[in-house]
């Protein structure tokens, strides 16, 4: 990471925070509709429950599994390059997405868009935490969080629209001109910049990832086949090689030395939690209010919107808020909170009002996840070495990913779901009310594992009020 990078005020460090908005928003706003156009495309494509989860968790899988390798690829090869061809690779791919002739397709392009993501989403941070100044940084990424939080603002509009009066192909397909601006303004304004570290990379720990996510989650989604069983074992034998090749190989792309870190391994514990639950009830919530309550595509899409403007006006007082009082409190409050507002959506049903039952526990909800983004994010930068930003925020997106994966993938049959429930509103409203309850434990269990495992008051390294992080990599209930 460079000792002094260039001025937030100046032409270049603006075009830094541009091309980096950019790249993230197209992932943001690509992320923010995929929900809204899940029943549409099960229409569309006569897809199963499983494919529409496949469809989601396709694209989870790579993200989560190869979102380490391409931080690690960025710090050591070029965070610019890496940047550049995920921004490229992520385009071709929402293309392919968006001509899929049948579900199989679909999520085969999804999955390659997981990969492109994978090289993208760690760039983005890790290029302002190198090249802009360190006294500059907290305003250049809150102006980066600010302007990715108006993308995400503005995508259930626009996708909902396009879905319920165009095509749901067209909420790929507008990825081709924001990556052609993308690569336009990353090269005239982003130098390059990696860690002097050399060595060739973990291809063998990321197959092992990759393998272990893949067979757990085919087990979770697949429950009953015949497959079933022997991917689960597939995926937990793949696991356990995973953790000794990170152990032995000379430059793995998880090191495990992170985790030495009591503040890192709680942050990022606390992390799995919590957005599995967030992506669980995205999942469900979008569905619940076009199945049960007979919502339009544009208005599901609407409806969530409150969550994205309440971060975007709140986000940067929770960071300095952290900042200010350390992030246990923050990080223990913000999850109970959110625990409160799912138990309370988990009552939307058929007539239920927007107004008075959806909207206020919405915005419950978006108040506790507010409060909680910027502290944990700060909290994992803050626990890792510096020379090491892409890695961790890869870590910690990872994990994030990785907790919607599992949560998407084993939810629905946990609460009884199989087939082409999801759009027969008695089955699926009574799955729905069970899926919040889970999901509310899993937010207040990640309230109570923070407040056990973070030590109380300011931590060494966390950033003060005026340098404070203002949110996660990439909108994490939008991340899709």
């Amino acid at each position: 990471m460079s000792e002094t990078g260039v001025q937030y005020a100046s032409a270049a460090g603006r075009g830094v925070v541009l091309a980096t908005t950019l790249g993230s928003g197209m992932v943001m706003l690509d992320g923010t509709v995929v929900n809204v156009a899940l029943k549409t495309m099960g229409h569309d494509l006569d897809a199963s429950l499983a494919q529409l989860q496949w469809i989601t968790n396709g694209y989870l899988l790579m993200l989560a599994s190869l979102i380490l390798l391409g931080g690690s690829l960025g710090d050591r090869l070029g965070r610019r390059r890496m940047f550049l061809t995920g921004v490229v690779w992520f385009a071709l791919a929402s293309a392919l997405c968006g001509l899929a002739p049948n579900p199989g397709v679909l999520i085969a392009a999804r999955v390659l868009q997981g990969i492109g993501g994978a090289l993208l989403t760690p760039g983005s941070l890790a290029i302002i935490q190198s090249d802009i100044a360190a006294a500059d940084r907290g305003r250049a990424i809150g102006a980066w969080t600010g302007m990715i939080s108006i993308a995400a603002a503005v995508g259930p509009f626009v996708g909902g629209a396009l879905v319920q009066y165009a095509d749901w192909r067209w909420i790929f397909w507008l990825n081709a001109p924001l990556a052609v601006v993308t690569v336009v303004v990353t090269l005239a304004f982003v130098p390059e910049s990696r860690t002097t570290e050399q060595g060739r990379y973990d291809g063998l720990g990321a197959g092992l990832a990759a393998l272990a996510l893949a067979g757990v989650t085919y087990w979770l989604i697949e429950w009953g086949t015949a497959l079933a069983l022997p991917a689960l074992v597939a995926g937990v034998a793949a696991g356990v090689g995973f953790v000794l090749v990170e152990r032995r190989v000379e430059h793995p792309m998880l090191p495990l030395s992170l985790f030495a870190s009591r503040i890192f391994s709680a942050a990022n514990a606390m992390t799995l939690l919590v957005y599995a639950a967030l992506g669980a009830l995205l999942f469900f919530l979008v569905i619940e209010l076009q199945t049960v309550l007979g919502y339009g595509a544009l208005e599901a899409g609407l409806a969530t919107l409150p969550i994205t403007a309440l971060m975007l006006l709140l986000a940067a007082r929770g960071g300095a808020l952290g900042a200010r009082i350390g992030p246990r409190i923050p990080m223990t409050v913000g999850p109970l909170v959110m625990a409160v507002g799912v138990g309370w959506l988990s009552f939307v049903g058929d007539g239920t009002s927007y107004w008075l039952g959806v909207l206020p526990p919405l915005v419950v909800f978006a108040l506790g996840l507010a409060l909680m983004v910027a502290p944990l994010t700060a909290t994992v930068l803050a626990a890792a070495p510096a020379d090491r930003a892409g890695v961790a925020s890869g870590v910690n997106n990872a994990v994030a990913r990785a907790g919607s994966l599992f949560a998407v993938a084993a939810l629905p049959v946990l609460v009884g779901l199989s087939g082409g429930e999801y759009d027969e509103a008695a089955a699926f409203g009574t799955a729905y009310g069970h899926a919040m309850w889970v999901c509310a434990g899993l937010l207040a269990a990640g309230g109570v594992l923070s407040w056990v495992l973070l030590p109380a008051g300011t931590q060494p390294g966390v950033p003060e009020p005026a340098h404070a992080h203002v949110g996660q990599v990439d909108c994490p209930h939008c991340a899709r």
